[in-house]
């Protein structure tokens, strides 16, 4: 039942983190540090210009091996474990046969605008903000209700099988917890408040489906999971010899958890999350909070039955994929944490701005038709300059959604705390404060992601009393302070602006047929 708690005595939680690239497990001990980690990429699959999947059996698959082999490095078994919190990519849609456990399609991932054409039709007939009373949310490619109407109308006999109750939908939380307690064999069809919130499917107020908009999407809504607070025990884990019977006790979207990691539980609190993108939350507490200034309301989170805490969140698309980028498609890295270095061996950016628009612009412009511009460039720009002008269009963007943030909330931001992989890295820290003009706070644990869902499992199960006891594990590791004199801030500033300004209006008709992307 919703609000159900269990109590133990076992010293560990362990964390699912079902990433964009790759899935891992974390276990923690009662102090919140991390004490074995495990991970797995999976494959990034781009049938063409725009479109992007994952396969969901390797996510599945990824899911067990990282489970058994972070109890292995930790060198505990389940009784160890008194609880399983699970975290996720959001948005990104699944959808699977009930009766064989088989995804119908590869998943639909988040970042993926082969929507695009049903987004346009739909807002030519309302607005981009038509749903938004209801759900917070624009009308994007980027939200689950497009991508699942997509499969449904698109696999062939996938509509008519849905209409008869045969298949299930779910965000990936809802596949690893559905495989994890069973699959075939009774498994558990749940989500949480956080990713219901991300479907453009879900009544903010209510925090239920909406039948109106699941008929205005065509998704039955016997494929639907179950709504559930982030912190209640949902089910137990199902994998002999493995982790069996060990309580699922905590779900949250990556982004809230991370925010709830971060211990930002209280109105006013934030968060900026540095990873495949980048993801500013900041706590409204109980009331719904919406934005005039292209920040979307989201669902923060729910700890069983209490008032759903809300949040302003603005979303980035392309911050940490972009360093990928240039390792995987131009060579220009190694690796993916090679691009300090070569960033640092140049003062600036000679000149150049990087605008990673390739999946168009997120918050605060919500600009599909924009794509990727490299401006400004000259004979004397090296590989090291664009090295450090895509290292600054993160530090640029977060600018821009902070900026909303002040402009919605009346407040400004006194500090800007961090977490994530790219908040290792120095340079980036530093020139975020420099065009923040405030400080930029790192933790000690960067992983809250992982932490967040752990914390709520944790509550759930007895492992931790109350919010003031995560609170006092929250500890600092580095402090930006900024260096930069306030009028270089402003030029640099408006030259990323200009050249954001170049990177719109370009997807057309003709762009479309070009690059093959036509199809709705």
């Amino acid at each position: 039942m919703p609000g159900e708690k269990e109590t133990t005595l076992s010293d560990h939680v362990l964390a699912i983190d079902q990433g964009t690239t790759s899935t891992r497990a974390i276990v923690f001990d009662r102090e919140g540090a991390v004490v074995a980690v495990s991970q797995r990429e999976h494959e990034q699959i781009f049938p063409r210009a725009g479109w992007v999947e994952h396969d969901p059996v390797e996510i599945w698959t990824s899911a067990e091996w990282v489970i058994s082999s972070c109890l292995t490095r930790a060198r505990i078994t389940a009784s160890d474990v008194a609880a399983i919190g699970v975290t996720n990519q959001r948005e990104t849609a699944i959808v699977w046969e009930k009766r064989t456990g088989r995804p119908v399609h590869n998943a639909v991932v988040w970042q993926d605008t082969r929507t695009q054409p049903r987004i346009d039709a739909m807002a030519a007939d309302g607005g981009a903000d038509r749903f938004a009373d209801t759900t917070g949310l624009p009308l994007a490619t980027y939200f689950s209700a497009s991508k699942v109407a997509w499969i449904l109308d698109n696999v062939p006999g996938a509509r008519a099988a849905a209409e008869a109750g045969e298949l299930m939908f779910g965000t990936p939380d809802t596949w690893i917890v559905w495989n994890l307690t069973g699959g075939t064999r009774g498994g558990i069809h749940v989500t949480d408040v956080t990713n219901a919130s991300r479907t453009l499917l879900m009544d903010l107020r209510t925090l239920d489906w909406s039948d109106e908009l699941l008929a205005v999407w065509g998704i039955p809504r016997a494929m639907m999971p179950e709504i559930r607070s982030s912190s209640e025990v949902v089910g137990h884990s199902q994998l002999p010899s493995v982790l069996d019977g060990v309580p699922i006790a905590g779900i949250l979207g990556d982004q809230q958890a991370a925010t709830f990691g971060q211990a930002a539980f209280d109105a006013g609190e934030s968060k900026n999350t540095y990873g495949t993108g980048n993801f500013l939350l900041v706590n409204t507490g109980t009331e719904i909070v919406r934005s005039p200034s292209g920040l979307i309301t989201t669902v923060g989170y729910r700890l069983g039955d209490e008032p759903a805490h809300y949040a302003l969140e603005g979303s980035i698309a392309v911050t940490g994929s972009l360093v990928q980028w240039l390792r995987d498609n131009l060579g220009i890295i190694q690796r993916s944490e090679d691009v300090e270095t070569l960033a640092s061996s140049v003062d600036d950016n000679g000149g150049a701005y990087f605008v990673p628009a390739f999946s168009g612009l997120f918050a605060p412009y919500w600009r599909p038709d924009a794509r990727g511009a490299l401006v400004g460039l000259t004979r004397y720009v090296n590989k090291a300059h664009i090295a450090r002008a895509a290292l600054e269009s993160t530090a640029f963007q977060t600018r821009d959604v902070i900026d909303a943030v002040v402009a919605d909330t009346g407040r400004a931001l006194e500090e800007l705390r961090v977490d994530g992989g790219m908040t290792r890295d120095d340079l980036l820290m530093q020139f975020q404060a420099d065009i923040l003009g405030i400080p930029v706070v790192r933790p000690e644990v960067v992983e809250t992601t992982a932490l967040g869902a752990a914390y709520a499992a944790g509550l759930a199960t007895g492992v931790w009393r109350d919010l003031d006891e995560l609170r006092a594990h929250w500890r600092e590791d580095a402090r930006f302070e900024p260096r930069m004199p306030s009028d270089e801030r402003e030029r640099r500033y408006r030259q990323w602006r200009k050249a954001v300004s170049k990177s719109l209006d370009w997807v057309d008709d003709d762009a479309r047929v070009l690059m093959g992307t036509t199809e709705g």
